[in-house]
């Protein structure tokens, strides 16, 4: 069903022509980089958060982690990553097919600066084997995200949490 619901959702949009499928796991970023053959970087992750007043949807790309410090500034509280049955149970999508499309509850969805170095990223398509080729501007105006910000950072960088 959670495949279907994004599926349906970005054919409404014009991309079901962009859609992967596998028939392999690609519930990972390391999984979802093999099945793709790009950089792990490029695969664009999607995490909910829970928020003061309701979950938040962030989308990054593979090859970073939350800054504590800037998602507060940015959102008022600090990052509390939402659990997989409360994240299933607002999204209709299981860990590791998580995306911001075809959701069954209207969510907040953000998109951080970090998918913005690459031409296409690839975020999951609403199951664990899946995933859609988008730019960067398209996956933006498709998951309906209200702005983009800089909350996560390349792993590796010496980045502060303050």
């Amino acid at each position: 069903m959670s495949f279907d619901s994004a599926f349906c959702y970005l054919r409404e949009k014009g991309f079901d022509d962009r859609v992967h499928v596998f028939e392999d796991s690609s519930a990972t970023v390391h999984l979802a980089s093999e099945r793709l053959g790009v950089p792990e970087a490029q695969i664009a992750k999607t995490i909910c958060f829970k928020g003061k007043t309701g979950p938040v949807m962030v989308v990054s790309a593979g090859d970073t982690k939350v800054n504590g410090g800037d998602f507060k500034r940015q959102f008022g509280f600090k990052p509390s990553f939402m659990p997989p049955d409360e994240t299933f149970q607002i999204t209709g999508h299981r860990v590791g097919g998580i995306c911001p499309f075809g959701l069954m509850e209207d969510i907040p969805v953000y998109i951080d600066e970090s998918v913005k170095r690459f031409d296409y990223v690839f975020p999951a398509c609403g199951d664990d084997r899946s995933a859609v080729k988008l730019t960067p501007e398209e996956l933006f105006a498709v998951s309906n995200a209200i702005a983009f910000i800089s909350v996560f950072h390349i792993i590796g960088q010496d980045n502060s949490e303050s």
